[in-house]
């Protein structure tokens, strides 16, 4: 069994993009530290997602429009051999990414941004023929924007105020029935504050546009994580076991915030917490130049929300974020046919959850399909890839239907071994 065949699989990582759940967009190949020699891979992806729901009649009606923005990625990745048994890695890539912007209906002016970076030092030592531990720090950089147009605040403030009348009302209303006269206590209170409450609502009506318009910007943070695996591997018929946990990065954005009508702009801190992950990957030759490769990844993004201290303080709630955690599933074949060209098909999936869609990234659950080949010229490889993936329909708070999403990546790689 050719050991190198390892490389056709590999384009699922380095060549092909991680459209996968949360907001993970690139994933570091640690496969490459098992590569032989001196490695350098350069590497680039393209996305195009179409993501658009219906809104209900509530609000208005009529299409979203292609909420989500295509974006590409670029990777970086070096492996070099320090001696028998011990070598080492450096990665640079763009993990994590969010593109929203609305431009059609209710939702016109709601848009997220966030953008990030990483390097990651890795060590790898083998211990005899078939055992392999490895290690080592990540750097991550984030920034993030966001905005929610004042027609979302204003009416969701409007219907706050509306439950906060009915009940005072009905409390008086309770009070009155029981007979309690005009000076009862507990009816002026009731009564002071349902005149509070109507000159409230007074006030979000009469104010002028832009008072509810809601911005906020993360300046650029960078802090560290960990990386940790290891791995069984039976060179003679390309068997390869391999569990990797990345540690969470924790942020803590110096964070702008303003929201006029209530008195906010100000400045604070907003921590964020990127999700730890376990993954288990998999390869094994079944026939010659015939391998099985494939991995199941468990990621914490129930981890990760936005919850920035001035939209708290108003709303009680976060910006956004993920109910649950997320699984990734997938499986593919390589096939190589020469010394030259091998190629790769691959499917992945992720199960959806029925949870309430966050606006910024509304869609549940997922199934992929990729192929991809490689080209090889002595100490050059070639790769390129593609996946279609189906996004699983979703409802966000309003009723807002998102179905029928798609995404197509395209992927490019280029590796010279030394």
């Amino acid at each position: 069994m050719n050991k190198t065949l390892f490389g056709a699989a590999a384009l699922t990582l380095t060549a092909t993009t991680a459209i996968s759940g949360g907001i993970e967009r690139s994933v570091i190949d640690y496969g490459l530290m098992f590569q032989p020699g001196t490695q350098m891979t350069l590497g680039h992806a393209l996305v195009t997602p179409r993501v658009s729901g219906k809104y209900t009649a509530a609000t208005g009606g009529g299409d979203t429009g292609n909420m989500a923005n295509s974006y590409g990625t670029f990777s970086f990745a070096y492996k070099n051999d320090l001696s028998d048994k011990l070598a080492f890695g450096l990665y640079h890539n763009q993990p994590y990414g969010a593109g929203a912007s609305y431009t059609s209906g209710f939702y016109t002016g709601l848009s997220a941004d966030w953008t990030s970076k990483q390097t990651a030092a890795v060590l790898k030592y083998k211990i005899g023929d078939r055992f392999s531990v490895f290690g080592g720090l990540r750097y991550v950089l984030s920034s993030a924007d966001i905005v929610i147009p004042d027609q979302m605040i204003r009416a969701s403030t409007a219907v706050r105020v509306a439950e906060t009348q009915s009940q005072i009302q009905a409390g008086i209303t309770q009070l009155q029935n029981a007979g309690a006269p005009a000076t009862d206590p507990r009816l002026v209170t009731l009564q002071t504050q349902l005149a509070q409450t109507n000159a409230y609502g007074a006030a979000v009506a009469a104010a002028p546009a832009g008072s509810f318009q809601y911005t906020a910007q993360g300046e650029q943070r960078g802090d560290w994580g960990f990386v940790v695996g290891a791995a069984y591997e039976i060179p003679d018929i390309a068997l390869r076991v391999g569990l990797t946990w990345e540690s969470k990065v924790t942020h803590k954005f110096d964070t702008t915030e303003s929201l006029p009508f209530f008195g906010i702009p100000g400045n604070s801190e907003t921590e964020v917490e990127m999700p730890q992950s376990v993954a288990l990957d998999f390869q094994t030759g079944i026939a010659e130049g015939t391998l099985l490769f494939g991995g199941v990844k468990w990621t914490e993004w129930s981890k990760w929300e936005v919850r920035t201290p001035g939209y708290e303080s108003v709303t009680g709630t976060a910006v956004t974020g993920f109910a649950n955690d997320v699984i990734t599933y997938r499986v593919g074949l390589g096939k190589k046919f020469n010394d030259n060209y091998s190629a790769f098909a691959q499917i992945g999936y992720e199960a959806s959850d029925g949870e309430v869609a966050s606006r910024l990234s509304p869609t549940d659950g997922r199934t992929s399909f990729g192929v991809g080949a490689q080209f090889t010229e002595g100490a050059h490889k070639l790769r390129i890839g593609m996946e279609y993936v189906k996004l699983g329909d979703a409802k966000d708070a309003s009723g807002t239907k998102f179905e029928g999403n798609s995404a197509i990546g395209f992927g490019m790689a280029y590796t010279a071994s030394f």
